[in-house]
């Protein structure tokens, strides 16, 4: 499918990609220990390159965020996903959720794990993005201090069990100059008062009837909106282990629609022009600057 030439005042689609492995996952984290994590099959990177692969094919571009865990174990990863033209950006090093580790926990995580994309590539990582959106406003102050320039982490929804908040980011409001410096771009949602039904990717894209979903990404862009998507490696791996014991709410999160993950990031990708993270903020300033 051929792109549709846009003007520049169009509002961007932002396509990201949270690379970690399928046992990282806060669902599987009851029956898969961190301990037995080195003894695991490791398939992210089969699944990511597949995803530049589809990505290569239809001139999309990509924010990865990428686990340090995943950089310090498959360090040529990263260094394809970066040689391929895909913005560098960081998921933390360790997968942990923000609100469980203490600040000076938190500011270790992230610097290492900036250090190591920075060192691998030869690129800046100013984007930040936590595991499970678990973000908090303490840690945005400590992301400035650790040099990061914008978060991704803001998903305002309905409720959801393990994401976090920033006060004063609602649905409406898909980029945000936080007081610390930092640029928040929230993951996309259809607004439904001030928080939002979650339609930016993730168990919601491969639960929703495809057709539905993109007509829902359509409506954000036409009413003036950026969007931002993103998914993970896993998500389009129906042949991953699959495991036992696991709560009902906990597996169907994880296993909804996987086989139809990878035909239907193959057919998004195909939908539109698909640029970074970065480019929202580009848009969001150049807009900004328009209006002053």
């Amino acid at each position: 499918m051929a792109h549709d030439k846009t003007p520049s005042t169009t509002p961007p689609a932002a396509m990201s990609i949270d690379v970690e492995d399928w046992f990282q996952v806060e669902n599987l984290k009851s029956v898969i220990p961190r301990d037995s994590w080195e003894t695991q099959d490791r398939r992210v990177e089969a699944n990511t390159d597949r995803m530049l692969e589809i990505m290569a094919q239809h001139g999309a571009t990509s924010t990865c965020f990428i686990l340090g865990w995943i950089a310090q174990r498959h360090p040529e990863l990263v260094q394809r996903i970066a040689a391929a033209g895909h913005e560098i950006a960081s998921h933390g090093f360790n997968h942990e959720l923000i609100y469980n580790q203490s600040p000076e926990d938190f500011k270790n995580d992230v610097i290492s794990a900036r250090h190591l994309l920075q060192d691998l590539t030869g690129q800046a990582v100013v984007g930040y993005r936590a595991p499970s959106f678990s973000i908090t406003d303490w840690s945005i102050d400590i992301l400035a201090e650790a040099g990061y320039l914008y978060d991704s982490s803001s998903f305002p929804t309905v409720a959801h069990d393990r994401y976090g908040t920033l006060t004063g980011i609602e649905a409406g409001t898909p980029v945000a100059k936080l007081s610390s410096g930092i640029t928040e771009v929230c993951v996309s949602c259809v607004s439904l008062g001030r928080r939002g039904i979650p339609w930016g990717g993730g168990g919601y894209f491969r639960l929703i009837p495809y057709s539905i979903f993109h007509r829902g990404v359509s409506r954000i862009l036409k009413s003036g909106m950026p969007y931002v998507f993103y998914i993970h490696p896993w998500e389009i791996d129906a042949g991953q282990p699959r495991q036992t014991g696991l709560k009902r709410s906990h597996a169907f999160r994880h296993y909804v629609n996987l086989r139809r993950g990878e035909s239907r990031f193959e057919r998004l990708i195909r939908s539109r022009m698909w640029g970074t993270v970065q480019s929202v903020i580009d848009w969001h300033d150049a807009a900004a600057s328009s209006e002053s």
